[in-house]
């Protein structure tokens, strides 16, 4: 059993991650996101994507595309942090920190049997589509209904008396 840390690994090491665990005969499951204050739809995301295969990788986006993506005054929390957090979760095998606007490249790079988004995508919707298509990668949407979201739990505390 590896420690959190130990699972998050360098881009530069992905392929050879990949080999050995094909070499294993695991079936690979990729999922992305933020996750910026983790929440109960994170994890439901991350154990149905771990339900795909018998690897689950997961790429987490760098502090500045999450600024990108979310807004300036996102993330909450560092990429560091983030990535250690999401690395903690026992359905988590490996953690990778990454800085484009989608995951094309990581598709490329990592090559998994199964690209896994939440339900906030549709297979039509999946930024990567094209890509995963191409590669022979199978897209699956998998998590609990998009209830839940960081922009929602955050102004919630923003407006919660302190005292």
């Amino acid at each position: 059993m590896h420690s959190a840390r130990e699972k998050i690994v360098a881009r530069k090491d992905l392929p050879h991650i990949a080999r050995q665990l094909r070499a294993s005969q695991r079936k690979i499951v990729f999922a992305n996101g933020c996750f910026d204050i983790l929440h109960v739809g994170h994890i439901r995301y991350l154990e149905a994507a771990r339900a795909e295969g018998d690897a689950l990788v997961v790429g987490v986006n760098a502090d500045a595309s999450v600024s990108a993506l979310k807004g300036t005054t996102r993330p909450v929390l560092d990429e560091r942090a983030r990535a250690l957090l999401v690395a903690a979760l026992r359905a988590v095998d490996y953690v990778v920190v990454f800085a484009e606007p989608n995951v094309e490249s990581l598709l490329e790079e990592l090559r998994p049997d199964v690209h896994a988004k939440g339900t906030d995508y549709t297979p039509e919707t999946v930024p990567e589509r094209a890509a995963a298509d191409r590669l022979g990668i199978r897209v699956a949407i998998v998590g609990d209904k998009k209830n839940h979201s960081t922009r929602e739990l955050l102004e919630r505390v923003r407006k919660a008396p302190h005292g």
